[in-house]
């Protein structure tokens, strides 16, 4: 991938930007065409330079310790467990990706103790030592480093603080670490959850987001290195990525939790903690959504009805 050109969509080279708001002294636009929102294309060449807009001093990780935790016992869990019901192959090691401080190991170990070892968290610029977890699930290093393949994951708010090159290159890993049929779930705010619900999202200094990724620039960085993109119907600010998927990308992606593999449920339902992590994974998979039953199958709408009987 070239230089970003100021005049072109750093995602699919289209002309056609208009410009969004100005944080500070920094600019960004949106492309018309994949509907990508972006800082200025000068800075994204001087990131990908190694340039850090953020200052990552102890302020910062005192700042952003709290958040963490709340990310990997709140929103983490959810998109985790949300993955669980999607997968269409048995999950045996899942990797939270760009893991932080690795608080989303700390998560499992307390509501899933007897399937703590299934989970993996990876992160190649970690924080401080006095930040990060003790899981010894953790490793520091790039998915390369990784030694084993895995057959799922998580990837969140990570999305956001990278340039395009650093995306595809990540789609490029991920590639190399998966098993075929191996399922992420990014949560990230995508532009419509930027225009519409949170319009402070993008922010560079405080919070280092540079870009929000529509679904059509994610498939042109995701699908040359072998991922179909799902989008999710009602959520504005998270997607799913398959690698080497036997599925069309125009599936009713969503239905897939009424037929979820055992195997995967069976991990989510932990014999001391009970089955919360089941029922959470169940329900957010739901919420937001809105279905059209005119057009489901009756096999399917026999499936719901046997599901919401049991639930």
């Amino acid at each position: 991938m070239d230089s970003y050109k100021s005049d072109r969509c750093p995602c699919c080279q289209s002309k056609n930007l208009t410009g969004v708001k100005d944080v500070e002294q920094f600019h960004y636009s949106r492309c018309l065409s994949c509907g990508t929102i972006f800082i200025d294309p000068d800075y994204l060449n001087q990131i990908d330079d190694g340039l850090n807009l953020v200052k990552y001093d102890k302020n910062y990780w005192d700042f952003q310790s709290s958040l963490s935790r709340e990310r990997a016992y709140g929103i983490a869990l959810s998109r985790m467990a949300e993955a669980f019901y999607y997968a269409r192959i048995p999950i045996h090691k899942f990797i939270d990706i760009g893991a932080g401080a690795g608080y989303f190991l700390d998560a499992v170990a307390k509501l899933l103790p007897n399937h703590a070892d299934v989970f993996w968290a990876i992160e190649k610029f970690p924080p401080p030592q006095e930040y990060r977890t003790k899981s010894p699930n953790y490793i520091v290093g790039g998915l390369r480093d990784l030694g084993f393949k895995v057959d799922g994951g998580i990837c969140i708010e990570v999305a956001e603080h990278l340039t395009p090159k650093m995306f595809s290159n990540l789609f490029k890993d991920m590639a190399d670490i998966s098993n075929p049929g191996a399922l992420y779930e990014f949560n990230t705010g995508l532009p419509e959850h930027v225009l519409n619900e949170m319009p402070g999202y993008l922010e560079p200094l405080q919070n280092g987001h540079i870009v929000s990724y529509s679904i059509k620039a994610i498939e042109l960085l995701a699908n040359p290195h072998g991922f179909t993109v799902f989008p999710l119907r009602g959520k504005t600010w998270a997607f799913v990525v398959e690698y080497q998927s036997k599925r069309s990308k125009f599936e009713d992606f969503q239905s897939r939790i009424w037929s979820a593999l055992e195997h995967n449920l069976s991990i989510l339902n932990d014999k001391d903690m009970g089955s919360v992590l089941k029922m959470l994974g169940l329900e957010t998979s739901r919420a937001y959504d809105s279905y059209d039953w005119r057009g489901w199958s009756k096999a399917v709408l026999l499936r719901r009805i046997k599901w919401k009987n049991v639930w």
